[in-house]
């Protein structure tokens, strides 16, 4: 059987870009080679796209050397071979995508769109899923309505907040008790998360959260917690889960250090437990809840939704991301599935879900300009 090209996208004008380079590093190196052969494509902060051989290699990172690399364009034009181009005249076959990127630009839906465009199969998330699970006020209004559990929480446009700080500060204070969390509504990664016990450390909070997004969520810090993660991957009501893990940090709130620095060294201050300790009754309904938060934003591919546990007893649903560090493949290996199968089920299911919508129709010839007379044209114009 002859390979398929696999494009792997990683990167991105994102402040989770070093993230995302380490995430598609891990694709390229676990893809089945027997089965695809993967290009990487890099997309630098200011928003160039790259391809290389180069760039399959870490040190090609940490040196900052990119003399080997060369610039990768779009085309519309159908008589091109593929919609990518090298150096503006040379076609780069793909047959399929795997977007390994993290954050705005990239996981928000924003390539999606474009892979969409160009009509090609692509893993993970879809464009609507992709924007549900990366808008955090989205994505509660959206779990809410299918009594998915959340603690309480408001939300604010960074305008008002800059207007208005000490009214909402007042209404923060009567309808959440402290102390709160704060968050930018549309980033990932810890990034731009603070902890508040007072008005004092709230109005900082908030000011910090500002930096990064243009809504801002506060909620109800859960204390006596423990937070349990549990990946989903399928298509449709075709669902199945991880194990659960249990992410353990000296702090309070996961940052952006323990998640993608300590846990891959021996720094002291961050375990995972794999499999978390919850009773069969735990597991039972996070694995419920983390199907039915899967299903709530149409996501498909794989995700993975993290929990908050309070008081070993009550759950509540913290957030998904649709394209989580490292493809939660360490999730999925207690399972008996290696990081090859793991990719080799996603990309099965990128061409599955590809092949669904080309049942849809598209064409439909209305003979609308022969209907409609000039008279109506200008009469629309004015």
């Amino acid at each position: 059987m002859e390979k398929k090209n696999c494009l792997v996208v990683f990167g991105g004008k994102s402040v989770e870009h070093e993230v995302s380079v380490i995430t598609g590093l891990q694709v390229i190196e676990n893809i089945d080679k027997e089965k695809y052969n993967p290009i990487p494509l890099y997309i630098t902060k200011d928003g160039e796209w790259l391809t290389g051989d180069c760039l399959n290699n870490i040190e090609t990172f940490r040196k900052k050397d990119f003399r080997k690399v060369k610039n990768v364009y779009l085309t519309f034009n159908k008589k091109e071979r593929s919609p990518f181009l090298i150096d503006k005249n040379k076609p780069l076959k793909v047959d399929l995508i795997f977007p390994a990127l993290h954050g705005t630009n990239g996981e928000d839906g924003t390539c999606q769109g474009v892979f969409e465009l160009l009509d090609i199969p692509y893993a993970m998330a879809n464009i609507g899923a992709s924007t549900n699970g990366m808008d955090k006020v989205t994505m509660k209004k959206l779990f809410s309505f299918h009594n998915i559990p959340l603690v309480p929480y408001k939300w604010y446009y960074r305008e008002d907040l800059e207007k208005n700080i000490e009214k909402i500060l007042d209404d923060i204070e009567k309808n959440i008790l402290s102390p709160f969390i704060v968050k930018p509504s549309n980033l990932g990664s810890s990034i731009g998360i603070s902890k508040a016990k007072d008005r004092k450390e709230l109005k900082n909070a908030i000011e910090i959260a500002m930096q990064y997004d243009s809504k801002i969520i506060i909620e109800k810090a859960v204390e006596n917690l423990r937070e349990i993660n549990c990946s989903v991957m399928g298509f449709h009501n075709d669902l199945k889960v991880s194990v659960c893990e249990e992410p353990v940090t000296i702090d309070s709130i996961l940052s952006f250090e323990d998640k993608y620095v300590r846990s891959n060294s021996k720094t002291k201050g961050f375990t995972r437990k794999i499999p978390a300790e919850i009773d069969e009754i735990l597991r039972e309904k996070i694995e419920y809840f983390a199907k039915e938060a899967f299903k709530a934003i149409d996501c498909s591919g794989l995700a993975r939704v993290d929990f908050l546990l309070e008081n070993n007893k009550n759950i509540y649903v913290n957030e998904i991301n649709t394209i989580p560090g490292s493809i939660s493949y360490y999730l999925w290996a207690p399972k008996g599935l290696s990081f090859k199968d793991l990719i080799n089920e996603l990309l099965e299911i990128a061409q599955k879900q590809y092949n669904e919508k080309k049942k849809n129709l598209y064409k439909f010839d209305a003979d609308l300009y022969n209907k409609i007379n000039k008279n109506s044209i200008k009469s629309i114009v004015k």
